[in-house]
């Protein structure tokens, strides 16, 4: 009942706003056509029903088309008042929209909106320069509609040049999540300032939203585990790799395969350097050689002071090169040659 209160009051406090300008422009053309028909000649055109509510928008509003003008001193002065009430007429009513915009500014400042968005991005947490760097970087690659969420002493918006709308509060209140179109949401980023606050706001957008994906930043990854708890889909990701975090949050999954070729004991990366009896060699054969001979995966090259990642399978490869590869295990350079030899 309460909540069913506040909203009808606020209803009624917006139509009444409105009831100046209304007021205005209703007695200015209530009191001007009678006045007017008075005033004009017997078979005016000026004062007929079909054409007055014409005339009087035009006049009101200064265009003045001048398609029907009075005929008569009289109504000449008629003019003048329709002019000066129309005049002040507008004058409230852009006076009104000019405090709505003003005011609709202010909350989105604030943080005080509701966003009417889904399939989009929110961000949960503000962490100065590194929440600017991630918004940048989302921008750039992705385009999609983005909403910041932030706790109560972030108090203006924090990133206003953005195309970034900002809701602030609680971020544990399925009230502000909501706000923040959590429930409609493609994609959540848990970034906020410690570990524990992250357990907390992962489990209250759990609530609302199980089937986005879900990345949680945590400065300690063992506490990872906590996250099963929550939902399997959640991704946690270390907190002190921001690019990371983007491309977890574009690609879901892509950490895990980090993970795995950093982890000893599964396919790993490696580099191996071309031998100078080989001779220049195309990347399409070396590509070949590695599949067939090793199950070994090429990634990049470097030729000189040139890094080719996923080089393309024409470029040449001079002795000398270097390789980079993911393997099982490591390659020597004379099982590199041998390789070759056979692949020739």
């Amino acid at each position: 009942m309460p909540f069913i209160l506040s909203r009808l009051l606020a209803r009624i406090s917006l139509l009444t706003s409105w009831v100046t300008p209304i007021a205005v422009t209703v007695f200015v053309f209530l009191t001007s056509w009678p006045l007017m028909a008075l005033a004009e000649p017997d078979g005016s055109e000026l004062v007929e029903p079909a054409n007055y509510w014409w005339y009087f928008v035009v006049t009101a509003a200064t265009v003045g088309y001048g398609d029907l003008s009075p005929a008569s001193p009289a109504g000449h002065v008629v003019g003048a008042y329709v002019i000066v009430g129309g005049i002040a007429a507008l004058t409230t009513v852009f006076t009104k929209l000019a405090s709505l915009l003003e005011k609709a500014r202010g909350q989105r400042m604030q943080g005080a909106i509701t966003v009417n968005l889904s399939g989009h991005t929110v961000l949960l947490g503000y962490l100065p320069g590194r929440t600017e760097r991630v918004v940048s970087e989302l921008r750039a690659e992705d385009g999609g509609d983005l909403v910041l969420g932030t706790w109560d002493d972030v108090v203006t918006h924090p990133v206003p040049g953005e195309p970034v709308e900002f809701v602030r509060g609680d971020l544990t209140d399925a009230g502000v999540l909501r706000r923040a179109g959590v429930d409609r949401a493609a994609r959540i980023l848990v970034d906020v300032r410690d570990d524990n606050e992250a357990l907390a706001v992962t489990l209250a957008v759990d609530h609302l939203n199980r089937d986005a994906h879900t990345v949680v930043t945590l400065r300690d990854m063992e506490r990872s585990s906590l996250l099963s708890y929550v939902g399997e889909r959640i991704r946690p990701v270390q907190w002190h790799s921001p690019r990371m975090i983007t491309e977890e949050l574009q690609s879901p999954g892509i950490t895990e395969v980090y993970a795995e070729l950093m982890t000893h004991g599964g396919a790993n990366t490696y580099s191996v350097t071309l031998p100078e009896t080989v001779g220049p060699v195309l990347v399409d054969t070396r590509r070949t050689a590695l599949g067939r001979n090793h199950g070994a995966t090429l990634l990049a090259a470097r030729t000189g002071d040139r890094l080719l990642v996923n080089p393309d399978w024409q470029d040449e490869l001079p002795p000398g090169s270097t390789l980079y590869y993911v393997s099982a295990t490591p390659l020597t350079p004379t099982e590199i040659a041998h390789t070759l030899a056979r692949a020739r």
